[in-house]
């Protein structure tokens, strides 16, 4: 019986491991503290600013609305009509082919062939050695950069980026992860470049 409670809990435990993966992100966050201040309150109000080349409604639309749910999380309101503060988000997402080791192809790499539109023979794309897997595996880079200016003072108070490069091109499950670890540790980040780890649903 003991044994078998044992094999349950097991069993249990890799489901839930099963059921969640982990998103890590190169993160480089500064803030803008005056002298005497502590950063940006918790309950301070923000209103969204759009770049000039953020014209695809939906797109745009979509990301403010991952982002506003973690700035939530970091105790900030959007109030489009009483904000102290702008934010801009701009996010985007790549491929590129890696070889067996996970290293980008990049230049000539002894005999190759090139990657087209389906067909093996001339056409765009990477060049892959004869001797890694065919079809080679593609890498996804998502990358977030969030900025935040005090209105009164026409000043960027906070700047925070995060890139994660890996396997999965769930676009915006991966951007929320992604933009979580770019507000790890706000309003006070610490210097310089950090890893920050953040788990979410498969």
């Amino acid at each position: 019986m003991m044994r078998l409670a044992t094999l349950l809990t097991a069993a249990l435990l890799l489901a839930g491991c099963s059921g969640m993966r982990l998103v890590e992100s190169n993160v480089r966050s500064t803030a803008a503290i005056p002298t005497g201040g502590s950063g940006i309150e918790a309950g301070a109000r923000y209103r969204f600013e759009r770049l000039p080349s953020q014209l695809d409604q939906a797109e745009t639309d979509s990301i403010e609305a991952i982002a506003e749910a973690e700035l939530t999380e970091v105790g900030l309101v959007r109030d489009e009509t009483g904000a102290q503060y702008s934010v801009q988000v701009t996010a985007r997402m790549e491929s590129y082919l890696v070889d067996d080791l996970g290293r980008p192809y990049s230049g000539r790499m002894g005999s190759s062939i090139f990657i087209g539109t389906g067909n093996i023979g001339f056409g765009t794309g990477g060049m892959i050695g004869m001797g890694t897997r065919f079809p080679p595996s593609t890498q996804f880079r998502h990358e977030a950069t969030l900025l935040i200016r005090d209105l009164a003072r026409n000043q960027v108070v906070y700047e925070t980026r995060a890139i994660h490069e890996g396997p999965w091109n769930d676009r915006y499950n991966i951007l929320r992860a992604v933009l979580a670890a770019a507000l790890k540790d706000f309003p006070t980040p610490p210097a310089g470049p950090r890893r920050v780890k953040v788990e979410i649903p498969r």
